[in-house]
């Protein structure tokens, strides 16, 4: 099969022929439909996470947003079939330590991010196998595309989790969501059908146009005005959450300062080179007005139909992040085109 292989960090990827994958007694194989290209994927190809030993090693085929159709499946896999369309979490439990059987999968010390980990290759690719699949996969319910799967992807699961899970504001409240790509449009989506009134900050005028589309009630261009000012100017006394869905020490930063007193600030976005995991923060200002500070990765996926309820009643609409839809060859430009914040919304692999 064909597939996008990590070599160089920063470098194109290879686009070469590898083995297909063979399916675990646990595991199944799809054939891949859609697989979106996620800001991870960026840091992935970028070679960062070493500080944080989560470096994604030479070799690796990345991609972690799929939808598509299971092709084989392992002996003792039951619950899904040839034909099944299905997607796929890049957050893969091992469906039986405590914290998967306590509904927290996302947080499994012997469980593998797909496309990240070196068990785990991804789903830039014509296939991928999926293990402990009955604990893992997702059948897609009726009507749903693929496309609009992979936009979900880590993006709006990632969202929802944090806000809906993570922390759990009342309807009404104010949350600020910090750099407007994906995730953070996502977020957006997420707050709006929520309830939430919501201010988007970014440096982009497409993407702050692309969050006022979504539904945020202001936006903020952060190269015009003083965040941290304009928000508590529209809000009152802050944000109830704030999120940081970039990783700059500056957003993150922005972003605690925001919140009102008792608020809770939500990290999401990875650090780059620059910061290497590290963000200084005003720790005695946050102690003084009691300011949360809450990370938050994946969602764990026994909790994925929540999401696809959404979906299906028509609260978040994936589709519309959708801004561009790309062929396998195109990925190594898609990601250089990151470096610069150069793309909008959310492009997704569909030519294999």
């Amino acid at each position: 099969m064909r597939a996008c292989v990590l070599t160089e960090y920063g470098e194109p990827l290879s686009i070469r022929s590898v083995d297909d994958p063979s399916p675990t007694p646990d595991g199944v194989v799809v054939r891949v439909e859609a697989c979106g290209i996620c800001r991870s994927d960026w840091h992935a190809w970028q070679g960062h996470g070493e500080w944080a030993d989560d470096r994604v090693s030479r070799g690796q085929i990345l991609g972690h947003e799929p939808a598509g159709t299971v092709v084989e499946t392992g002996e003792r896999v039951h619950a899904y079939e040839v034909g099944d369309r299905v997607a796929v979490p890049f957050n893969l439990g091992d469906g039986s330590c405590p914290r998967c059987l306590s509904g927290h999968g996302n947080r499994c010390v012997d469980g593998s991010a797909l496309g990240f980990s070196s068990d785990a290759p991804g789903a830039f690719a014509e296939r991928v196998h999926v293990p402990h699949a009955e604990y893992n996969l997702l059948a897609l319910p009726d009507g749903v595309d693929p496309v609009d799967v992979a936009a979900l992807g880590c993006r709006f699961m990632t969202a929802y989790h944090a806000l809906a899970h993570r922390v759990s504001p009342e309807p009404g409240s104010w949350v600020a969501v910090h750099g407007c790509g994906g995730v953070g449009l996502s977020a957006l989506s997420v707050a709006r059908a929520a309830g939430h009134r919501t201010v988007a900050v970014d440096i982009r005028e497409e993407a702050l146009a692309l969050a006022g589309d979504v539904g945020a009630t202001v936006t903020v261009d952060a190269t015009a005005e003083c965040v941290v000012d304009r928000i508590h100017e529209v809000t009152g006394e802050g944000a109830d959450v704030s999120l940081d869905a970039l990783g700059r020490a500056e957003t993150c930063r922005n972003s605690v300062r925001c919140v009102r007193p008792g608020g809770t600030h939500v990290q999401v976005g990875l650090t780059t080179d620059a910061e290497r995991g590290e963000v200084s923060l005003p720790t005695d200002w946050m102690t003084r007005w009691e300011v949360s500070f809450v990370g938050s990765r994946g969602m764990p996926p026994t909790r994925y139909d929540e999401l696809f309820g959404l979906v299906e009643s028509g609260a978040v609409s994936p589709e519309t992040l959708v801004t561009r839809e790309v062929a396998l060859d195109d990925v190594s430009d898609r990601l250089a085109a990151m470096t610069d914040y150069g793309t909008v919304g959310v492009e997704v692999v569909t030519t294999f």
